[in-house]
């Protein structure tokens, strides 16, 4: 996420890091760094004016707090800038009574709003709300099968609709339906179009008036760029946005559109969706996407992806294990899948502040841990639980059974048996051998650093 950005403002920023003070030489050459960074990651250009003029205003215009470098004191300000154009908090979901409180996802087709609506739902239903989707989108074949799809995997109520009513006349008896059943939260999956057009619009008008929603959602495809951006223009124009979804942001998104959807329409990105999963949503905080783009991480980020993915009791389990050293290769798949389903390994480590620059020439494969559990899972389970018993015939085996080779499985089982001496050693002690021994495991490389 926002990677290619993030090199590049890393590399406009290189140069002024370690200044001993700030003068207008040295603050216009970083300046003009940044200015190409920001418009190479397709950001509207009066955005681009105003954020480098607010810097410009502040780095020369204020002293340099004692205990800062003229050059941390300048990636403050930048960092500070960046926050501020995002929206400086992060917004959250208007739904406050009466319910239940309609949120409406409008865009273009293609954008994910469908696939967004069961994201949203299934967030609002982890934190107690009582859901209820409605497909509205009676033109793209599917899209109310696809919904319904949904609803039933997260076991949420779904308004029966067809393919061949009117949508408005959906959105009036869903909102009655949703009312009878007590739900708190109504998300109505609206229909796109390839490109705006006056039926279109009209249709979200006639929706709008029928069912007051508390929030008007526009579902921007992150990889579109400044496109998403003229287009939320358009869409804000008709009908007061309240606010933003930036999806498919795990891509090669540029992060054009985070850093200009704000500042054009002067309303909140409130989530991100990155990879397609239902659980790959997150809200938006701008402190933390500023700092993610600066390469300086996002701790917060990732304690609570943690504590979403881990079960403390498990946790605690695991760490008895370690400490006896009856960790198991059972276990070391089940803490895989459990590290997997939190995203994509780089951006998990990226969240680590420091590791934005070493990560832009790391080699971080996720496909490792593909090749790790189909070796794991073509064990049996009584190797699974004593790796002792894999012989030179059983590896030959497990290698046909997981498409690698019998090194590979040897590879494994030798790194294994290292690991889990070195986890009863360092459980408790000192977490950064821990890292380099994950490091390890996950490609039998030298450990970033």
């Amino acid at each position: 996420m926002f990677e290619a950005l993030q090199e590049k403002l890393s590399g406009a920023l290189s140069r002024i890091r370690g200044s001993v003070r700030l003068n207008e030489s040295n603050i216009q050459d970083a300046l003009g760094q940044v200015r190409l960074a920001l418009l190479e990651a397709d950001v509207n250009v009066r955005v681009v004016r105003a954020f480098l003029d607010t810097v410009q205003q502040r780095a020369l215009g204020e002293d340099v707090p004692g205990g800062l470098t003229a050059g941390q004191y300048f990636l403050k300000i930048v960092s500070d800038e960046l926050t501020r154009m995002m929206g400086g908090a992060h917004a959250p979901l208007r739904l406050d009574p009466p319910i239940p409180a309609v949120a409406m996802l409008v865009g273009l087709q293609g954008s994910g709003k469908t696939s967004t609506a069961g994201k949203l739902a299934k967030l609002l239903a982890d934190e107690g709300k009582k859901v209820y989707l409605v497909p509205a989108d009676v033109y793209r074949p599917a899209a109310i099968e696809q919904l319904q799809t949904l609803a039933r995997a997260l076991n949420v109520a779904c308004h029966p609709s067809a393919a061949g009513q009117d949508p408005v006349d959906i959105a009036k008896a869903a909102l009655v339906a949703a009312r009878n059943a007590g739900a708190d939260v109504m998300l109505l999956d609206t229909a796109g179009r390839l490109a705006v057009d006056e039926e279109l619009m009209a249709e979200l008008e006639r929706m709008k008036a029928a069912v007051q929603p508390r929030e008007i959602l526009f579902v921007a495809d992150g990889l579109t760029g400044q496109d998403a951006v003229n287009t939320a223009q358009i869409f804000h124009a008709r009908l007061g946005l309240t606010g933003h979804i930036l999806t498919k942001m795990d891509g090669d998104s540029r992060g054009g559109a985070a850093l200009s959807i704000r500042a054009v329409t002067q309303q909140p990105i409130k989530f991100l969706t990155a990879g397609e999963k239902l659980e790959n949503l997150e809200r938006f905080y701008p402190e933390r996407v500023a700092s993610r783009i600066l390469g300086m991480g996002d701790l917060v980020s990732l304690i609570e992806k943690a504590q979403r993915t881990f079960d403390e009791q498990r946790a605690l389990e695991m760490q008895r294990k370690m400490s006896r050293n009856e960790f198991t290769l059972a276990d070391f798949l089940e803490q895989i899948r459990a590290l997997r389903s939190m995203g994509p390994l780089k951006d998990v480590l990226g969240m680590l502040p420091g590791m934005g620059g070493a990560l832009q020439q790391a080699d971080v494969d996720d496909g490792r841990f593909v090749r790790i559990e189909a070796i794991i899972c073509s064990m049996t389970p009584a190797e699974r639980q004593n790796f002792n018993l894999i012989n030179p015939a059983r590896q030959k085996r497990i290698a046909r059974g997981s498409g690698t080779r019998p090194s590979d499985v040897t590879r494994l089982l030798k790194q294994f048996g290292q690991m889990r001496k070195m986890l009863k050693q360092v459980s408790g002690s000192d977490p950064r051998k821990a890292m380099q021994m994950a490091q390890a495991m996950m490609g039998g490389g030298a450990p970033l650093r």
